[in-house]
């Protein structure tokens, strides 16, 4: 058994003072009335004397009222307090997750430090990642200078192909713009109905080098629509070569600047901040690839321990209202205690002694 108002909260407590005050009060008020009763009586006289001269006392019946007014008005706070009893059981449809990946495609993911590159390694492990979590609907944002989208699905594989035939040589525009990358992600999301009754997730894979825009900012409108941003960070502060690849995927030397020095990636402090308060501003974590690794299969574990423990399926109690049995009895008493008087009904006459009576008068 459980009860429907929640005894801890203001409302509850509030309550169920009243109820307590009520109930001492009206118990005080009949101990006080008895008492006065036979304080009255004690002035008046001799209470030996007095009993004869009463035609009737009323104090076993007054008694009998009192608890019953006691009673219905207990059996009323019980009702009040919503009594509910488990009657069976129901089942909770699991709760479905929307999932977008965004993915840098700048040219610094062709950094080699992850075998056998940024670009190729992380492809790879979102593909895995959609491989390892079944039901959920995914989409996908490809960005450099300019994100290119992919809407919410239930087709993983669609998706998993989407990124495959991309490479950095396939963006328009280079450099690595964030924050229109997570706006292409927000807006994938708000363009799709059923998404406001999911679950949404961003898992943002970048390098974080030359963040262009204030992904903070939109990272925030993103926790104010309820969606998390989870961080993969690839790459960290030692430089990294670029390599030069050409259009058939071939490396032909590494790239170099104006003045003909090998260009390098690395993460920026600012970076590496920034990346921290995107995650942090929507209570997501971030994920820093270490020993060989991207660090998606860690997010990867992660959002399948969600679909499994807290987006699953599950079967709870139902709860029948019982209110109406105390409140039932309570009424039963209010009407008993109506029927008793204080004082027996008087008997009428008999017809023979009134005839009588009647013959005696003339």
């Amino acid at each position: 058994m459980r009860w429907g108002h929640d005894f801890g909260s203001l409302a509850g407590v509030i309550i169920a003072v009243f109820c307590a005050v009520a109930f001492l009060g009206y118990a005080g008020a009949v101990a006080w009335a008895s008492l006065q009763h036979a304080r009255a009586t004690r002035s008046f006289g001799d209470p030996s004397i007095i009993a004869p001269l009463v035609t009737y006392d009323a104090s076993a019946r007054r008694a009998v009222k009192a608890v019953l007014l006691v009673a219905a008005m207990l059996l009323a706070f019980v009702a009040l307090a919503r009594p509910q009893f488990g009657s069976g059981t129901r089942l909770i449809p699991a709760t479905n997750l929307d999932v977008v990946v965004v993915l840098d495609y700048s040219k610094s993911m062709y950094a080699r430090d992850i075998a056998p590159s940024r670009t190729a390694r992380a492809k790879a492990e979102v593909a895995r990642l959609i491989q390892d979590l079944p039901g959920a609907r995914f989409g996908a944002v490809a960005f450099a200078g300019e994100p290119m989208s992919f809407p919410l699905t239930s087709d993983g594989a669609a998706i998993a192909q989407f990124f495959r035939q991309l490479d950095p040589n396939d963006m328009p525009v280079g450099g690595t713009a964030t924050a229109r990358a997570l706006e292409a992600g927000r807006q994938i999301f708000a363009r799709d109905p059923k998404s406001k009754d999911h679950v949404r997730v961003m898992v943002l894979v970048t390098d974080g080098e030359d963040l262009e825009g204030d992904p903070v900012s939109v990272a925030q409108n993103c926790a104010q629509e309820g969606t998390r941003i989870d961080v993969v960070q690839i790459g960290g502060r030692a430089p990294e070569q670029i390599p030069e690849v050409g259009s058939d995927g071939k490396i032909s030397g590494m790239r170099r600047d104006e003045d003909g020095k090998a260009m390098t990636t690395q993460l920026s402090a600012d970076g590496e901040a920034q990346l921290a308060r995107v995650a942090q501003a929507t209570g997501g974590t971030i994920v820093r690839a270490e020993h060989g690794s991207t660090g998606i299969d860690q997010v990867a574990k992660e959002l399948q321990r969600m679909m499994r423990e807290e987006l699953s399926e599950k079967v709870e109690t139902v709860y029948a209202e019982e209110y109406a049995w105390p409140l039932g009895a309570a009424v039963v008493l209010l009407i008993a205690d109506m029927l008793i008087g204080e004082a027996p009904r008087r008997k009428r006459a008999s017809g023979a002694r009134a005839a009588q009576a009647g013959g005696g008068a003339r």
